[in-house]
């Protein structure tokens, strides 16, 4: 399943959220926990411990770090229950970002049986339903900081700010 998205905001506020995904749960509801396995920063192989809730049930697998290029795409693959294969890829339109979301994967039978009949128009829905709130989480970020900077004026720079010791 493909879901083609417009955010209203730049890439590089975009694609953190969808490189990290203990911001998942910000913007897609089902997330409900992840926790990242392997220490040092992320990188590919990086693993993930997830909870996902759908409806009543929640879904404990795994998440790795498949692939990633820096504010263009990433790919992360899911255990079962999901056996899945998601790719983000984004595109910078003026100060805007498209994203192409690819979802691959067989859902196996605890999965199956509470969300595979349901019709791809609605999965398509649900899961384009993600970007939205995304989008409206930038927008309220980025209005937050407008009244922040209106309210505090220009600051110096970090250089011309005085220090005192008492």
């Amino acid at each position: 399943m493909v879901v083609d998205a417009i955010v209203g905001h730049p890439v590089a506020a975009v694609f953190p959220y969808l490189s990290d995904p203990t911001r998942w749960h910000d913007f897609a509801p089902a997330v409900v926990f992840r926790r990242q396995m392997d220490a040092g920063p992320p990188r590919v192989g990086t693993r993930w411990m997830a909870t996902d809730r759908i409806g009543p049930f929640r879904a404990h697998f795994i998440d790795l770090l498949a692939e990633i290029e820096e504010d263009r795409r990433v790919v992360w693959l899911s255990s079962a229950p999901w056996n899945s294969r998601v790719e983000y890829a984004c595109e910078e339109v003026g100060d805007h970002t498209r994203i192409r979301a690819t979802y691959e994967g067989v859902l196996s039978d605890s999965l199956r049986w509470q969300v595979g009949w349901l019709p791809d128009r609605t999965t398509h829905w649900i899961l384009a339903q993600d970007f939205r709130r995304l989008d409206r989480i930038l927008t309220l970020q980025s209005r937050a900081a407008g009244r922040w900077h209106r309210r505090q004026g220009p600051q110096p720079p970090s250089s011309e700010v005085a220090t005192t010791v008492a």
